[in-house]
């Protein structure tokens, strides 16, 4: 992938809308995601045959180790900080381990020259490379965009431990390499470009990654050649990993969906005014079945009451902009009063007001999703 087209996707997807507002991750929150790996081009920059008849003797040649694709798995356990800049967005820390798997072949053309002898062998074979590694990563999360995804980007940097297993190359005149490499390892870092898709469940999220993976120097591995009796000595380049995740993110201090308060207990006298209040989960218009309980108390309470008119009025909470606020809790409204008309309630004596995010029952700052402030009110007057 080219590095001009992640510039442009983190761009895109970096680029606030004022439509709504996602959520931000605040406290202690683990995920775990896996997926498909690529290991890009691995060039072999020096090879070393030694041997029984002539000793150490330097080759050289095009080889080069090609991936098909393999697998990543990832884990992460990190802090959500919140808006810390004022931004409306998140900041996040977290710890993460991870483990790859490809299975490498050489590719067309790999060949060794001996020096000792000028003679060029054609080379073939292949096996796997293992990959597992520490990074610290920090990330930011645009919540501006809509609420049902929080696209994310981040850095991160670490060490990663390379293994090659089961490798086995050979030449064309009959020489058999079997390689069992140590484990090497080397500073790495990476970019993330990700988006997080609410579930529902408070504080769960379902992940889509892009991670693009690049160590800072490469690994020796050894091998014993049969026959004659002797090593090889492998120097491969700095491996660079691009992989496609998809996993699960959860949060632990996510505010669990709240359970409607009671109605408040109406005042004895039939000319006082009573007040009920109906709410609503986040970000939705539609009557809950204790939503419905409550507009049927004020429906029959109205028919016991001297009254000259029913207030029905809509409030939001300050998690999206003002505009779509405002339309939000004109729906809410709208559909308390229906209902009431539903009930038996005349349409003449009801008054339909909205408020959007204004009037707080429960002053918060911007992008806090607080249950009580999702409300609408009917007033009995």
């Amino acid at each position: 992938m080219k590095i001009r087209s992640l510039l442009l996707a983190a761009t895109i997807l970096a680029l606030p809308s004022v439509v709504q507002a996602g959520e931000t991750v605040n406290g202690v929150y683990v995920g775990l995601g896996a997926g498909f790996d690529l290991l890009n081009t691995l060039g072999v920059n020096n090879w070393t045959w030694t041997d029984t008849v002539v000793g150490t003797d330097p080759q050289a040649g095009g080889v080069n180790l090609h991936s098909n694709g393999g697998w990543a798995v990832v884990g992460s356990v990190g802090y959500g900080f919140g808006d810390v800049f004022g931004t409306g967005g998140g900041v996040r820390v977290e710890l993460e381990g991870n483990y790859r798997q490809n299975h490498v072949h050489l590719g067309g053309g790999s060949s060794l020259y001996d020096t000792a002898y000028g003679y060029q062998y054609g080379l073939g074979g292949g096996g796997n490379i293992q990959q597992s590694g520490v990074l610290v990563n920090a990330l930011y999360d645009f919540t501006t965009v809509a609420p049902w995804v929080t696209p994310y980007v981040g850095l991160g940097f670490g060490y990663v431990w390379n293994n090659f297993q089961g490798g086995k190359f050979y030449t064309t005149d009959g020489y058999t390499d079997d390689f069992s490499g140590g484990t090497q390892g080397s500073a790495a870092g990476q970019f993330i470009l990700g988006a997080a898709f609410p579930l529902g469940v408070p504080g769960l999220s379902l992940t889509t990654e892009f991670r693009f993976l690049g160590e800072f120097s490469g690994s020796t591995v050894n091998a014993k050649v049969t026959p004659p009796d002797g090593t090889v000595s492998a120097k491969f380049g700095a491996p660079t990993n691009e992989s496609f995740l998809i996993g699960l993110r959860y949060a632990f201090n996510a505010a669990p969906a709240p359970a409607p308060a009671p109605a408040p207990i109406a005042a004895p006298a039939p000319a006082a005014a009573r007040t009920y209040l109906v709410f609503f989960d986040w970000d939705r218009a539609d009557l809950t079945g204790r939503a419905r309980q409550i507009i049927a108390e004020a429906a029959q309470a109205s028919t016991h009451v001297q009254l000259t008119q029913i207030e029905v009025s809509g409030f939001a909470d300050r998690t999206g902009t003002a505009q779509y606020n405002l339309a939000l809790s004109r729906r809410r409204a709208d559909n308390v009063a229906a209902e009431l008309v539903r009930l038996g309630v005349p349409r003449n004596v009801i008054a339909i007001q909205a408020f959007g995010d204004t009037h707080l029952l429960v002053p918060t700052g911007p992008g806090v999703r607080e249950p009580q402030n999702r409300r609408v009110e009917i007033v009995l007057k």
